[in-house]
């Protein structure tokens, strides 16, 4: 299995299937594009889980995931509910462990309405309804109780851009 590591030092810029998502690494927007495009941040703490878990954007808006937890997660997109665009998301984020003591980040800028629905493949799974669950006895952190958790997953609501209202 192939991982990429992004890291927020180097600027990196990949365009997606049909130019819909844009995937960026770097330390930050300029000041133009922060005024046009609103950047919004989704933090990952050491507790497994996307903070906020739902968020509404406007389209061409990007958001940050910040993985400020030791252990690498990843944003994989929900493809059965992902009316966006955004298909065939399947990205490393590094922890601290594996980044040199900085979180790791990852940038995506939603050009489309509709929605993101996303999980962390290191700590859920689908369903055969498409449906995040917590990964269970074959993966997860299970607590003393037996519990395998809440799946670590989130919701990114897209709607219509600035420039439409």
């Amino acid at each position: 299995m192939r991982k990429t590591l992004l890291r927020s030092a180097i600027p990196l810029a990949l365009l997606m299937s049909a130019g819909t998502v844009g995937i960026v690494a770097s330390s930050g927007p300029s000041a133009a594009s922060a005024t046009r495009h609103p950047q919004h941040v989704i933090t990952i703490p050491e507790s497994d889980k996307f903070t906020p878990y739902q968020m509404t954007i406007h389209a061409g808006d990007s958001v940050t995931w910040v993985n400020t937890d030791t252990d690498d997660h990843t944003v994989v997109s929900d493809d059965g509910f992902n009316s966006a665009g955004h298909r065939g998301i399947d990205q490393l984020i590094p922890g601290t462990d594996a980044n040199h003591g900085t979180p790791g980040t990852l940038t995506l800028r939603f050009r489309h309405a509709g929605t993101f629905v996303y999980y962390c493949r290191f700590h859920a799974h689908l369903d055969t309804d498409s449906q995040p669950v917590a990964p269970g006895p074959d993966g997860g952190i299970q607590d003393s109780n037996g519990n395998f958790g809440t799946p670590m997953s989130g919701v990114i609501t897209v709607v219509a851009s600035h420039d439409d209202d």
